[in-house]
C-alpha cells in the first residue's frame, strides 16, 4: 500500500474570512488535494466550505455534507480539524473522495477519519436526531448538470418541478439531524429555461422554510470560468439575454 504523503500545501495563501455577503473566488483554489476535485465538473471552490466551516463550527465538531461531490468539504473539515460525515449517491463520487482524502497530517494536528460512504440524501436514517454540528453542502442545479448515467435516485437527473419536491425530503431530513440553534448553508443557482430565469435560488429557500429552517443569511457568490462562457455569449447576443454569473448560499438556521 502507497505510504500517505503530507500535501506541501496545507493552506490557501494569505487567507481572510470573508465579511460581507458578497463573495468571489477567480482563483479556485490548490492547496492540499484541490486540484484533484477541481475536474469534477460543477464542484464548488475550496474557499466556500473554508469560509463555511471556520464561521459556524469549532474544532473537533461534526459537518455533513450529503452532496459529497469529489470531496471538497471533506478536505477542509480534515484541514480544519474537523470530523466530516460525507454522503453522495453517486459511487463514483464516494470513490473520488475517498481518494481525495487519502493524505496525511502533521503529527501535531488533530486527526479524524472522515465518514465518506453511498448513501441518499433524502434518507439519513442511520443518522441521530440532532447529532450534527453543521450542514455545508452543494446540491445539483435539478437537471442543469448530470452527474451519472443510470443512478437510481440521482437528483441531477430531476427535472425542476420534480426536483423540489424531493428537495424536500433532503432539508427535512438536514432538519432532523441538524443540532438545534445550528447552521445550514447550501450554494444553490438559478437556471435558464427558453431565455427566461428558472429561480431555482429561491424556490430552494422557500423549501427550506417549509422544512422548518430560518434564514441567517443570503450570500452572493460570484461565478468564474464558467464552462460554456464563449457558446452562451454568442447566444445570450442573439437572443437578449443576460449570462448568469452568480449563484446563492443561504445559510439556515435551526430554531
Amino acid at each position: 500500500m502507497k505510504e500517505k504523503q503530507i500535501p506541501e500545501k496545507l493552506e490557501p495563501e494569505n487567507f481572510e474570512q470573508e465579511l460581507t455577503t458578497v463573495w468571489s473566488f477567480p482563483e479556485r483554489g490548490d492547496w492540499a488535494t484541490h486540484k484533484q476535485t477541481a475536474a469534477y465538473r460543477g464542484n464548488w471552490s475550496p474557499y466556500i466550505p473554508r469560509n463555511l466551516i471556520l464561521k459556524y463550527s469549532l474544532p473537533g465538531q461534526t459537518v455533513l455534507d450529503c452532496f459529497c461531490g469529489a470531496g471538497t468539504t471533506a478536505i477542509e473539515a480534515k484541514l480544519l480539524q474537523r470530523k466530516c460525515i460525507a454522503i453522495d449517491i453517486n459511487e463514483y463520487a464516494v470513490k473520488l473522495t475517498r481518494k481525495n482524502l487519502s493524505f496525511d497530517l502533521p503529527k501535531d494536528w488533530s486527526h479524524y477519519h472522515a465518514d465518506v460512504r453511498v448513501g441518499d440524501a433524502r434518507d439519513l436514517s442511520d443518522l441521530k436526531d440532532n447529532s450534527i454540528d453543521f450542514i455545508c453542502t452543494h446540491p445539483p442545479y435539478a437537471d442543469a448538470i448530470k452527474y451519472s448515467s443510470d443512478t437510481i435516485g440521482d437528483l441531477s437527473h430531476f427535472e425542476v418541478d420534480d426536483f423540489l419536491p424531493e428537495m424536500l425530503r433532503v432539508a427535512c431530513e438536514n432538519h432532523r439531524v441538524l443540532k438545534k440553534g445550528r447552521f445550514c448553508a447550501v450554494l444553490i443557482g438559478d437556471m435558464r429555461k427558453n431565455r427566461r430565469v428558472v429561480p431555482l435560488g429561491f424556490m430552494l429557500m422557500r423549501i427550506y422554510f417549509r422544512a422548518g429552517f430560518t434564514l441567517k443569511e443570503i450570500i452572493i457568490k460570484e461565478q468564474h470560468n464558467c464552462k460554456m462562457t464563449d457558446e452562451w455569449l454568442e447566444k445570450s447576443k442573439k437572443y437578449n439575454f443576460l449570462l448568469l454569473a452568480h449563484e446563492y448560499l443561504p445559510v439556515f438556521e435551526k430554531v
